[in-house]
């Protein structure tokens, strides 16, 4: 049993290694012939086109005769999923105060950071230099982000729902009082406030960013940026000084739990 498995992932690595060659080699071979296409200006170019392609003096340059992108096989979906599965396990071993749990979800992390670098990379490849993102391909990604945006609106909705149902009418098994006996809850007018105002503040910043950039002052659009993320760090900083204050846990009732799924991942 224990060969057959180590058969099975030298077979899952060996295939991982060959995507990631030829998707590798295919790119560079598109970015040579783009980087190289100065020298083409000056000669005769002949358009043969066929039901799919664009042949260009019979050499092998597809071109698409459709607006859409047809996404070749990539190596990073499957081996993103590895990764994340390890990052589960590895969380769930750290959690648990297993051996060696912190540094498997140590390696889990930046090997994660590692394949979206490289997801990230040949995605900005095909928009900037294969021109695959094309206007239609755009308005997919826009109606993407639109939908994702309206599940996160539902997701936060479930979360304000759970808190305003346990706090509007305390349950008998929680002391019929919110928050629950024993619970000491955070002043609203401090850490809370502080960063709600930068949460707000970051929003403005970032949209300055955003028309700068539009607007082609890039010099605004950087200061924007940096601001934005100047205040992300302290957002984040002044959270974790404030779990580290509070004196309940995720586990102490549904106030615990909509607490930190409130703070956490809204």
């Amino acid at each position: 049993m224990k060969n057959l498995i180590l058969i099975i992932l030298n077979l899952i690595i060996n295939y991982i290694s060959k995507l990631i060659y030829l998707y590798e080699l295919k790119c560079e071979y598109i970015i040579r012939y783009i980087l190289n296409k100065e020298t083409y200006k000056n000669k005769e170019i002949k358009y043969y086109r066929t039901d799919k392609i664009i042949l260009i003096n019979n050499g092998n340059v597809g071109l698409p005769s459709h607006p859409y992108h047809i996404v070749d096989q990539s190596p990073w979906p499957i081996t993103l999923s590895g990764v994340l599965l390890s990052l589960t396990i590895s969380a769930v071993l750290s959690f648990q105060g297993y051996i060696m749990g912190e540094l498997f979800l140590l390696c889990s992390f930046i090997l994660l950071i590692w394949g979206m670098s490289l997801w990230f990379k040949d995605i900005i490849t095909e928009a900037s230099y294969l021109g695959a993102h094309t206007d239609k391909v755009q308005k997919g990604i826009s109606l993407g982000v639109v939908l994702f945006i309206i599940s996160e609106i539902f997701f936060f909705l479930s979360i304000f729902w759970a808190y305003f149902h346990s706090s509007l009418a305390p349950a008998i098994e929680i002391g019929s009082e919110w928050p629950p006996k024993g619970i000491e809850a955070v002043n609203a007018s401090e850490v809370p406030t502080a960063n709600t105002t930068i949460l707000l503040s970051s929003g403005s910043s970032v949209t300055v960013s955003h028309h700068s950039l539009v607007d082609r002052l890039i010099s605004w659009a950087n200061y924007g940026s940096i601001a934005t993320i100047t205040m992300a760090f302290l957002f984040t900083g002044l959270q974790v000084l404030e779990y580290f204050g509070v004196s309940y846990t995720i586990t102490d009732s549904v106030f615990g739990s909509t607490f930190f799924m409130g703070t956490g991942l809204i």
